[in-house]
């Protein structure tokens, strides 16, 4: 699998933001539809998670009660 450049992520991860914003919709379901929209692989897409969308899904999967977090976890992503 090719690395993803800095700018490619930030690309990807703007226009998750943009997206999430403007259909009121969470990160992760902006992510998956963007998927299914372009056929990217859900796998691929994780690879172009820019520090700051990891953090914004973090927060939003720890205020669902998906994910709990404990000092000094991260995501695995």
């Amino acid at each position: 699998m090719l690395m993803s450049t800095r700018d490619e992520k930030n690309v990807f991860s703007l226009k998750i933001e943009q997206r999430a914003e403007s259909q009121k919709i969470s990160y992760m379901e902006a992510i998956i539809d963007y998927c299914e929209e372009t056929d990217l692989e859900l796998e691929v897409a994780a690879t172009l998670l820019n520090q700051s969308l990891k953090c914004k899904i973090e927060e939003e999967a720890t205020d669902l009660r998906c994910l709990k977090i404990t000092k000094g976890s991260k995501l695995p992503v």
